[in-house]
């Protein structure tokens, strides 16, 4: 599996603090390793969100992402919780 970051996300991802980004890359990691990790409480959205899937990086931070193909995985949006289902 390949891991793509839309312009958007590395936007976002920029700005984050280090100890954040850190915790992203372990996610990450895992993600790649076992994409069902419980960890990662990884599940598709809905409504205006449908065909986005959603992990979790902390306890309130999640990332964004959709299928660009069957072996390519684009990660489009980086936030807290809340922002991402304003």
């Amino acid at each position: 599996m390949k891991i793509v970051l839309h312009r958007n996300f590395e936007k976002k991802f920029i700005k984050l603090h280090p100890k954040l980004k850190e915790q992203f890359k372990e996610r990450r990691n895992l993600f790649l390793e076992n994409p069902s990790h419980t960890q990662l409480n990884n599940h598709p959205l809905s409504g205006d969100k449908i065909d986005q899937w959603i992990i979790n990086i902390t306890g309130d931070w999640r990332v964004i992402y959709v299928f660009n193909d069957k072996d390519v995985i684009v990660f489009i949006d980086v936030d807290t919780h809340s922002n991402l289902y304003e």
